[in-house]
């Protein structure tokens, strides 16, 4: 997006006027500005009709008193193209291009989407084939259906790439204050990274969401959440759909252990991008992040009027990692003196139904608890009673007023949860909103936005205090050549990483080989269809002598030949064993034609699969990265040494991983390089086996 492009979004979306070109769906159109509250001036453009919702319509854009700041366009392709070619000549602002038929559609599509972008010239132009804009702050609706949602002036902004969704999410009844919404379909000529960019600096955006089914450009988004972290704006991310790395890479365990959803993973946590799972958890957090704010670090408490209640909070909040901290000592005791005889000091805690509705005594509780636990954020259960149940919503409102007194006072974060969704009136979510409150709705999407938000906090700190080098370059992932163990070793050794002694031979020359050599010895057989020898037979450990080595070669040459007979070879390769490690762990590097170089770190040996315990980085990655990636895994507590036996030099195998990186990263003839095992070691680290790939000439 150009400097003229993002005046002229600006213009799109809070427009002094707006032109309607097209029949019914421009009509619609028309309806839907007017449910908006849009006060400015309203121009219908058919040439077939004089009149359109008791506007006088223009036959041309020509005709036009003035160049429109915005447009809503519903004309067939071809027209769309001639349409979007007279409003640039015009010098209008933005297109909001409803019209479907372009790439989306296949055949000549992509031709006329081509036409239609080089016609748009420096215009804002949404689409094509998206339901549009609509600006809560500004009155302004470019939208085709029916939707909802009132005037705020502080709330989020929420992009998709879902028309469905988009118009859905206006109809929510979650009480989630939007400011913005926008549906960006093909983007043809301005890209959800766009969108997100303008977003952030808009007056009145506090988040911003996203459904994202893919990017245009990974290292802009980069860029552009870099820059929302820094301003304080969190980016929630509804990503759908997933996806393997490429066939070029099949020959790796990689390729099944990690897969472009995984690599999106990677770049939400370098960036503090929160990613979220369903469209409830999307508006859930954005609702808690801009409503009830951020909270300090990861204490919360909980109060219900149920023990069910309090064992459903602690039950969730277990699972996902949200702290509520016990009470203990003199603030247990003066809690205690609080409650009634029949309650327990616990948090969550159930004040229990004696001073249920009582704001004079759960007040005092309230109080009470967040001090003692230090709470960083507070919450009430509570599932308000239906319409002509409700005499009693007064008692629920007491409790609640007491409770966002006590948030207020501390000054921290504050929601109420309804167990269930319904169980939230529209007047009290309405009511929770102008206090401050985050009316949530479900235990388990009210909790998670907390924990997000902390999450948030946590991740927004450390990338402002090192902010992420920008991402090393995709470049193009070429034909590929794969290297031997052997001559895998042998470059990894040039670049400093250990490898155990060892040297090729054939099989006639194993014994005398091995004569060379430290025992106990490795055999292994080498070739072209030999990439995982453990699966083919091919390795054998422990030989302590010429002669076993001899007896293995003949062993090994039936196994082999039994598990595919093309794959049997007269190379072998013979190496000392190195001591037996702490853990055995995947090493991977390689060059994704999305996301750029990528490193995966994992559990390691024939079980990696199995296992499926690793973690993604996108490079270049810190020293802190790796060693942070590292304690992520399911391992890690064998890394550091479990009960009673060493641990593995965390500082070596951090520095074999960034020396990998190193020489990765300063040879573009590098594809992949996987190692499986990386012996991590008391006092080294050393590569056990090793596969690369480089390009082909």
């Amino acid at each position: 997006m150009n400097l003229d492009q993002r005046i002229n979004l600006g213009r799109l979306l809070s427009p002094r006027h707006i032109a309607f070109v097209g029949g019914r769906d421009a009509l619609a159109a028309i309806g839907e500005a007017a449910r908006r509250g849009f006060a400015g001036a309203i121009w219908p453009v058919n040439p077939g009709r004089t009149e359109m919702a008791g506007h006088r319509c223009f036959a041309s854009i020509d005709d036009l008193p003035e160049a429109p700041d915005a447009v809503f366009l519903a004309v067939p392709p071809a027209a769309a193209v001639e349409v979007v070619a007279a409003l640039r000549r015009r010098s209008a602002g933005g297109v909001v291009c409803y019209t479907a038929g372009f790439r989306e559609a296949g055949g000549d599509g992509a031709l006329l989407e081509a036409e239609l972008v080089r016609a748009a010239g420096d215009m804002a132009l949404i689409g094509p084939n998206c339901y549009g804009a609509i600006n809560y702050r500004s009155h302004t609706a470019l939208w085709p259906f029916p939707h909802a949602g009132g005037r705020t002036e502080r709330g989020a902004a929420i992009v998709t790439q879902s028309g469905m969704l988009s118009s859905d999410i206006t109809m929510a009844q979650r009480g989630l204050p939007l400011t913005h919404m926008i549906s960006c379909g093909n983007q043809a000529v301005l890209s959800l990274e766009d969108f997100t960019e303008f977003l952030i600096d808009e007056p009145g955006v506090r988040a911003v969401g996203l459904h994202i089914e893919g990017l245009r450009s990974i290292a802009r988004f980069h860029d552009v959440a870099l820059r929302a972290i820094d301003k304080g704006i969190p980016i929630v991310a509804l990503k759908t759909g997933s996806s393997i790395i490429g066939s070029s890479l099949t020959l790796s365990h990689t390729g099944s252990l990690s897969g472009a959803d995984d690599l999106y993973d990677a770049l939400f946590e370098r960036v503090g991008v929160i990613r979220v799972r369903t469209p409830p958890e999307l508006l859930e957090t954005l609702k808690f992040l801009v409503v009830a704010g951020v909270p300090q670090g990861n204490r919360v408490a909980g109060f219900t009027c149920s023990g069910g209640g309090a064992t459903l909070l602690a039950d969730h909040a277990e699972t996902i990692g949200l702290v509520f901290p016990g009470i203990v000592g003199d603030d247990r005791r003066a809690l205690a003196a609080l409650l009634p005889p029949i309650a327990t000091v616990s948090n969550p805690l159930d004040y229990t139904t004696p001073i249920w509705g009582d704001a004079a005594r759960t007040g005092p509780v309230f109080a009470a608890a967040v001090k003692a636990t230090d709470a960083a954020a507070a919450v009430l259960v509570q599932d308000y009673p239906a319409p002509g149940l409700d005499d009693s919503a007064y008692l629920y409102r007491a409790d609640a007023e007491a409770f966002l007194l006590a948030a207020r006072v501390r000054g921290i974060p504050s929601a109420v949860i309804a167990t269930l969704h319904e169980n939230l009136d529209p007047a009290t979510r309405d009511w929770l909103l102008r206090e401050g409150v985050a009316p949530l709705m479900g235990i388990a999407e009210g909790l998670g936005a907390i924990r997000h938000s902390i999450w948030w906090a946590a991740r927004r700190a450390a990338v402002v205090s090192g902010p992420p080098s920008a991402l090393a370059p995709a470049g193009d992932v070429a034909a590929l050549r794969a290297l031997d163990e052997v001559a895998s070793k042998a470059l990894l050794a040039r670049h400093g990483l250990a490898v155990p002694a060892g040297r090729p031979t054939d099989g006639e020359g194993a014994a005398r080989v091995a004569g060379e050599l430290r025992s106990p010895l490795a055999l292994k057989m080498i070739g072209p269809r030999l990439a995982h020898k453990s699966e083919a037979g091919a390795v054998e450990v422990g030989l302590a002598d010429p002669v076993a080595v001899e007896a293995a070669v003949a062993r090994m040459r039936a196994r082999v030949h039994a598990h595919d007979p093309q794959a049997v070879t007269d190379d072998f390769l013979i190496e000392e064993m190195a001591p037996a490690p702490v853990v055995e762990l995947l090493v991977s590097l390689r060059r994704d034609p999305e996301f750029g170089p990528a490193l995966t770190i994992g559990s390691g040996g024939v079980l990696v699969e199995i296992l499926d315990d690793s973690v993604d980085l996108l490079l270049p990655a810190t020293a802190d990265d790796v060693r942070t990636a590292l304690q992520s895994l399911r391992v890690a507590p064998i890394l550091r040494g479990y009960r009673g036996r060493p641990g593995a030099d965390l500082a070596a195998l951090t520095g074999v991983i960034v020396a990998l990186q190193r020489m990765f990263l300063s040879d573009p003839a590098l594809i992949e390089i996987e190692i499986n095992p990386l012996f991590a070691g008391r006092e080294a680290a050393v590569v056990i086996d090793a596969l690369i790939h480089v390009s082909a000439p």
